[in-house]
């Protein structure tokens, strides 16, 4: 590869068969772990599809939610699934929104997508009330994100140029030392980082492999970057390694690093 491909976030319907399912399980564990009191005003910032939106508005039973996100589709799509809360396309690098306005300021599976996290992580204290929750959560992109894992070091074993594009290398933020480090600052206090394990299991292989081919996110970007052949090499270098059952299943575990701290007064 002789440049760097750019992350496809556009098409919702694409994203949730490849992450988007599986971000909802962690998105309940995370909501559940902030053990947060019901009747808050929440700010879920790089919304996405509505995940963590909707684990809010079904765990929290919150005042209100309003979710923030670049891409426009994926905004659309939180809107027709999401009801309970309100979405905006929206810079996690510049909000658009009063400071100390909400109770809680949170993201998921977002930060290190931001080309500044600090600053992302600044605006979000900023619209929280001082005492209020700041927290995030990303994948294990280099551990135990396991659906990406597999697929990553395949396609590394056939293309080294890959490599680039292997979210684990590419993305140390999505480290726990590295989470604790970006929010301990002046602006939070009783930083704290948690591991959050959601089992990914797949029908069969196809269940696994189809989500790949909507090109939405680094991995599947770049498997639709490929020819059909080089594709297809991929494809049947990931069905000789993936643990496969005897129904055919493939039992994996998603990990995702969470972080939270308090504003300070």
């Amino acid at each position: 590869m002789s440049e760097q491909r750019k992350d496809v976030w556009a098409a919702g319907e694409k994203y949730e068969p490849y992450v988007g399912r599986w971000s909802r399980l962690v998105a309940k564990e995370f909501v559940d772990w902030l053990g947060l009191p019901k009747g808050l005003s929440w700010l879920d910032v790089g919304c996405g599809t509505g995940a963590l939106c909707q684990a809010i508005v079904e765990r929290a039973a919150p005042r209100e939610v309003l979710g923030i996100d670049p891409s426009a589709g994926f905004i659309e799509y939180a809107r027709a699934h999401v009801p309970g809360a309100i979405f905006a396309v929206g810079d996690a690098r510049s909000l658009e929104i009063e400071p100390s306005s909400v109770d809680a300021a949170v993201s998921g599976l977002v930060l290190n997508f931001v080309p500044e996290p600090d600053l992302a992580l600044e605006q979000m204290a900023r619209a929280v009330r001082p005492g209020g929750q700041v927290a995030a959560y990303v994948w294990d992109y280099a551990g135990r994100m396991e659906l990406m894992r597999y697929f990553w070091d395949a396609a590394v074993e056939l293309d080294p140029a890959a490599a680039e594009l292997d979210e684990g290398p590419r993305f140390p933020l999505c480290q726990p030392a590295a989470l604790e480090e970006l929010f301990t600052g002046p602006r939070l206090r009783w930083v704290e980082v948690h591991a959050i394990e959601v089992p990914t299991r797949f029908r069969d292989f196809d269940d696994y492999w189809s989500p790949f081919l909507g090109g939405q996110g680094p991995a599947p970007s770049y498997a639709m970057s490929l020819s059909a052949a080089r594709r297809d090499a991929l494809r049947d270098r990931l069905r000789e390694r993936l643990p496969v059952g005897a129904d055919g299943a493939i039992a994996l575990v998603a990990r995702a690093w969470a972080v939270r701290g308090l504003r300070r007064n």
